[in-house]
């Protein structure tokens, strides 16, 4: 009897697999396709990879990609980080209450947030914009009269930078925050009694018990950053695109085999990072284990 439940749990996991991982095996296969079909296979070829590395528009779109999600990365690691040590030092009511906060754009929609962003930069644009074009400052330094003229703003790459690194912080502070309770909290006062200030406690005691959670909590940000599309269309304007709003403009158009190979690669990314996360993850636990034993 126990043998069949475990012959049909793993049957029936096996078929959620299947249906989970069977499209996207089937794309990476015939991103590999001779042919433009998507149903018959006409043959092996790299044709569909060399006219992607062509692709200036796509190869334009997954630059802007990389540098969106680089920067937001590593600026909301910063910021997470910051403050998951500043909810640490709180009371826990209060730290309840803030960690509730945080929680809410990771529950949101995200068409909420892309809009809600949205119509911050056009309100805060707009009054700056009137001011720009309705009033010239003119100030006197050392006896030379300057005249100051204020920028015109719109939505570009600096608001979809905003943007992310946004909601890119609370999944950094959900990574550190489990790190910094696991952490004795005798360690940073006997690091201040020894001498030390609160910065070197900081970069000397606490940020080598947290590093995994920093690390952990960058990989998220990258992942979430490149896998964005809602939020990217609704703060990124005219101006700029994304590799995933790029590939939502191909297919409004047409169903290019181009599409299966920059998918193909994205989901490889995803995996190796993923992978280097575990393994990373796994070797730190072997540590941890060779520590106390």
């Amino acid at each position: 009897m126990k043998k069949q439940r475990r012959t049909g749990s793993r049957v029936f996991m096996a078929l959620v697999f299947l249906f989970l991982y069977a499209p996207i095996f089937l794309m990476i296969i015939f991103s590999f396709n001779a042919g433009n079909s998507s149903v018959v296979w006409q043959g092996f070829s790299l044709h569909w990879y060399e006219e992607l590395f062509q692709d200036r528009t796509i190869m334009r779109s997954f630059y802007t990609t990389i540098l969106v999600s680089l920067l937001a990365t590593v600026i909301a690691t910063i910021a997470g980080t910051f403050a998951a040590v500043g909810f640490y030092s709180m009371r826990r009511r209060t730290r309840s209450a803030l960690m509730t906060v945080n929680n809410i754009p990771m529950t949101n929609a995200d068409i909420v947030t892309g809009v809600s962003l949205c119509l911050l930069f056009v309100t805060v644009f707009g009054g700056w914009n009137y001011l720009a074009e309705n009033y010239r400052f003119t100030f006197n330094w050392l006896g030379t009269l300057y005249r100051l003229t204020l920028p015109k703003l719109s939505l570009g790459f600096g608001t979809m930078l905003i943007a992310h690194i946004t909601f890119n912080i609370p999944y950094v502070i959900l990574s550190v925050g489990p790190k910094l309770r696991q952490m004795d909290r005798n360690l940073v006062d006997a690091a201040q009694d020894l001498g030390c200030t609160w910065m070197q406690a900081f970069f000397k005691v606490i940020l080598p018990e947290i590093k995994p959670g920093i690390i952990s909590g960058a990989l998220i940000a990258f992942t979430m950053s490149v896998d964005d599309f809602v939020i990217s269309y609704f703060t990124a304007g005219s101006s700029v695109s994304t590799l995933a709003m790029e590939i939502y403009s191909m297919a409004r158009r047409r169903i290019s085999p181009e599409i299966n190979a920059i998918s193909s690669l994205l989901f490889v990314v995803v995996i190796l990072l993923l992978t280097a996360n575990n393994i990373r993850e796994a070797r730190a636990e072997k540590a941890l284990a060779k520590r106390r034993y």
